[in-house]
């Protein structure tokens, strides 16, 4: 028979491995967004507006989305780059179907974030304008040269030759072409 204590404790430590999992995903999205804003940071320029934001996101979370987009324009995938035959059956992290297609609720904590430890900038304008800061690039270059990351940068770096668009066009173009990712009703996973 377990005490009172016993389950409390076993309690504690559940909470403890969940928040510990949950640093994990928050850190593991942060430098995806981050990677993303510097690789769309220019000298008079950031990444323009969280619709951009969120659909280039979605490309870069669903690289068989992306394969399907580059194979109907015929551009091929730098060497190295391709999906995998895992990631065209899964995704890294899900996505919800909301008002202008596929979003996620953590946008707003994962920017506050950067923000909060200097890594971007970002202005509240008409529309949000995000540019990396000078630490942010440094920590950017340093995560895109890891094996972890290399893969994610090269597929950023294809993105914006070839998808680099407002997020309107973006959203138009997913819904045109993609219709598989917004026929669904809203705050469904993608």
């Amino acid at each position: 028979m377990t005490s009172h204590s016993d389950r409390a404790a076993a309690v504690a430590r559940i909470r403890d491995r969940a928040r510990r999992q949950e640093m994990r995903e928050a850190h593991y999205h942060e430098a995806r967004i981050l990677l993303l804003i510097d690789k769309f940071t220019a000298t008079k320029k950031g990444l323009n507006g969280l619709t951009k934001l969120a659909k280039l996101d979605f490309l870069l979370r669903y690289p068989a989305m992306l394969d399907r987009l580059l194979a109907e324009d015929n551009i091929n995938w730098p060497h190295g780059t391709q999906p995998t035959s895992s990631e065209r059956l899964a995704v890294e992290s899900r996505m919800t179907r909301y008002k202008y297609g596929p979003w996620d609720q953590r946008y707003y904590s994962i920017l506050g974030s950067l923000t909060a430890r200097g890594l971007i900038t970002y202005t509240s304008a008409d529309r949000a304008e995000f540019r990396v800061t000078a630490q942010g690039a440094i920590a950017a270059t340093a995560l895109a040269t890891t094996d972890e990351w290399a893969v994610v940068a090269q597929r950023i770096d294809l993105l914006r030759r070839h998808f680099n668009k407002s997020g309107t066009a973006l959203k138009t173009l997913i819904y045109d072409r993609l219709p598989d990712a917004v026929d669904r009703p809203w705050r469904t996973e993608i």
